[in-house]
């Protein structure tokens, strides 16, 4: 449920000043006001042919529309809002006039700020990378605009005023963007254009409708799915049973006798039907007889991945942090308490499965996806086909979601539908689609992770000591991030939130083993902190219960040089009520998390069904993500992160039996119901801070919050997720 009571931020006047800029190039953001390889106003508008293009990120067109060309994946998370939104405030438009569209692949122009030289979305950088430079778009071409309104007219610029998308002179003389983008075109880049101070946005910090959602709601935006064209064939993949299976051998004359199957290929991926529409290909799919080769192939189970990782924390591991000496302390303490957590595999399970249309001539490719990673996907595809990176046009379309799936390693899906169009080798688009069977059992899971909490406690309850072995999968390693990621055999996405836990302990060590297995594994939305918010949390108030403080207290009372994680969790638990009784049969947990560098701060209100089972009746969340550019996008992701985290929380797992994954579909990996969603209500905190990532902190801090007021309700202690695995009545 959407709730209107979350609180707009003010800033001081001079929030964009030098020192804002100082701590966002001090971030790594230094390169969004950086020279770019920009065309001049007048080559760009040539090149386009659509209009005044004064850097490659916006046109204005004679019909007086403007377009920001939004260099990251909208999926969902409201992207291409925040970039319209960045640009629309320095230019002074209309919100009315602005239209966005997908930019192509090209790192020398798009490239994601944070990652260096790659186009991609992930890792919530979208708003974080290129506040500065998409800000700096706009005001470069309004500039222009007022330059050539003053030789126009023949006035000093100073007088000219660009409001509501209008140039205007005290003189009485006017003219829209669009009637003056042809003269603007003429003008002289400036270097380093004038930026609005923070009390002076009309958009920035502002409610207003996103870009996408009356085309979505009337069905107008393109999915892959949408795709169609002539002569178009439609593929799918039987692919192993087993991780690392390959194909042996394929008797496909079955397959080749159904109507509308126009090809079956034997891909490294395993083996491709082609027909003429989708359902003739799924049945000539079933119809396959192929033997498999399964002598590399993952044959374990559950049961046996789980048990080695729970051997692997009888020892230590590799040191992801050190302060102090835990080990002496956890010795001297006057009480230990120690608790081990399991956390299942997880599919990411976007309403869009994977998909993509390709097209290869034999000289050229052109691509059609969500895609998340355009210059991976695009060098990828190239390499198969024996093409140079340019020679692949790749289109990037409206996505149903991703959550990290479309961002793997070696786009394997996109290495699927090249390897499909070179065997092919016929001129003709290919749409190769994935079912949900395909995409639950298809692997790249969030790993499976073990922890080993240990707390040493003095002779007055205070926390002395704090050990955190973790063994899991490796995300990075063997990729070409593990030389940033990957320090020391570390993989800092599998310890991230336990090894920067920010509460004040004298004695905290983190430890890491690092498990390998034939499953293949990939970032899940807030990624590291999916897994230990809720073991780090939810160990606090383990230890709150056993020492009879109260939870917020002890927190407030370990976070004295965390100012921000305070304000957050002070907010939320405020508006939760957290002072007052519980209304009855209520119980209230609480959690706060950094990730992705926002700070955010859930309490959960949940009621026990007398069966063993419960509901999230409310969750109250608190949000610090820096300066809020769309505040109503800010409070979508918050709402649409404690759905996604509750929903796999309360009873989803991906298990395996002899290494065949034993979930397919939405009816034994169910996602959030309708039934299950909390009211939710986020309160935003005003900040002058640089804008940080919101479309994953929602996450982290919900399966502890429940938790924890599960744990106050009941006693239990949820120590395996999902929480189907425990039952809670009142002891």
């Amino acid at each position: 449920m959407r709730s209107d009571r979350y609180a707009l931020p003010t800033e001081p006047a001079d929030a964009t000043t030098r020192r804002t800029f100082l701590k966002i190039a001090g971030s790594g953001l230094v390169l969004a006001l950086a020279p770019l390889p920009l065309p001049s106003g007048a080559d760009a508008a040539a090149a386009s042919g659509r209009g005044f293009a004064p850097n490659p990120f916006l046109i204005i067109a004679p019909d007086d529309t403007v377009t920001v060309v939004v260099k990251h994946l909208d999926k969902g998370q409201g992207s291409a809002t925040g970039l319209a939104t960045l640009v629309a405030e320095e230019l002074d438009a209309r919100w009315e006039q602005v239209l966005t569209e997908f930019a192509p692949a090209d790192a020398t122009r798009y490239n994601n700020l944070l990652w260096g030289p790659m186009q991609g979305t992930g890792g919530s950088t979208a708003i974080a990378n290129s506040f500065l430079q998409y800000r700096k778009a706009g005001a470069t071409a309004r500039a222009m605009l007022v330059a050539a309104a003053a030789k126009a007219w023949g006035v000093p610029a100073a007088e000219i005023t660009v409001q509501q998308g209008r140039l205007a002179h005290v003189s009485g003389k006017s003219a829209t963007l669009g009637e003056m983008a042809s003269a603007a075109a003429e003008q002289s880049v400036p270097a380093e254009p004038a930026l609005k101070q923070s009390k002076d946005f009309v958009h920035i910090g502002k409610r207003f409708q996103r870009v996408d959602s009356v085309a979505k709601t009337e069905g107008r935006p393109i999915f892959t799915l949408d795709v169609q064209q002539e002569g178009m064939v439609v593929a799918v993949v039987q692919r192993p049973p087993r991780f690392g299976g390959r194909v042996a051998r394929v008797d496909a004359a079955a397959a080749k006798a159904i109507k509308g199957v126009v090809d079956v290929l034997t891909i490294p991926e395993g083996v491709a039907v082609l027909a003429t529409s989708t359902w003739p290909a799924l049945k000539a799919r079933d119809a396959l007889r192929i033997e498999w080769d399964e002598s590399a192939a993952e044959r374990r189970g559950t049961p046996e991945l789980m048990t080695e990782l729970s051997a692997l924390l009888d020892r230590p591991g590799t040191v992801a942090r050190k302060d102090g000496d835990a080990g002496k302390a956890l010795a001297g303490a006057a009480k230990v308490i120690k608790a081990d957590f399991e956390f299942p595999y997880l599919a990411h399970a976007p309403m869009e499965p994977l998909d993509v249309v390709i097209r290869f001539d034999g000289a050229k490719a052109t691509l059609w996806l969500g895609s998340q990673i355009q210059t991976m996907d695009q060098a990828v595809a190239a390499a198969i086909l024996g093409l140079r990176p340019e020679e692949v046009e790749v289109n990037t379309l409206w996505a149903g979601g991703s959550f990290g799936r479309r961002a793997t390693f070696g786009s394997p899906f996109v290495a699927e539908a090249a390897h499909i169009a070179r065997a092919y080798a016929k001129p003709v688009p290919i749409k190769v689609m994935w079912t949900r069977e395909d995409d639950i059992r298809g692997g790249y899971y969030r790993p499976a992770y073990r922890h080993r909490i240990e707390v040493g406690l003095d002779g007055s309850g205070k926390i002395v000591a704090w050990r955190n072995r973790i063994a899991g999968q490796s995300i990075m390693t063997g990729t070409p991030m593990a030389p940033q990621m990957v320090k020391d055999g570390v993989d800092t996405t599998s310890v991230e939130g336990a090894s920067t836990l920010p509460y004040a302990i004298p004695n905290l060590e983190v430890e890491l083993a690092t498990q390998t297995t034939g499953v293949p594994i990939l970032w899940w939305r807030s990624v590291g902190s999916s897994h230990t918010a809720h073991a780090t949390e939810h160990m606090l108030d383990i230890i709150a219960r056993e020492t009879g403080q109260d939870p917020v207290a002890l927190r407030l009372s370990l976070l004295a040089k965390h100012p921000r994680h305070r304000r957050v969790l002070e907010r939320a638990a405020q508006m939760a009520g957290w002072a007052e009784p519980s209304p009855d049969g209520i119980a209230r947990g609480v959690a706060v998390h950094e990730s992705f560098n926002s700070f955010v701060a859930q309490v959960a209100e949940v009621r026990l069904d007398g069966k063993g089972g419960f509901k999230v009746e409310r969750v109250v969340c608190a949000v610090d993500c820096g300066i809020a550019v769309n505040p109503d996008n800010i409070a979508a992701q918050m709402e649409g992160g404690i759905g996604y985290g509750l929903g796999h929380a309360l009873r989803d797992a991906i298990t395996l039996k002899d290494g065949v994954v034993e979930q397919s579909n939405f009816h034994d990996y169910e996602p959030m119901r309708i039934s299950d969603m909390p009211t939710i209500e986020v309160h935003i905190i005003a900040s002058t801070e640089p804008p940080t990532g919101v479309g994953e902190p929602g996450v982290p801090p919900i399966a502890p919050a429940v938790a924890n007021a599960l744990l106050a309700a009941t006693g239990v202690r949820t120590l395996a997720l999902p929480f189907t695995r425990q039952r809670y009545a009142k002891g």
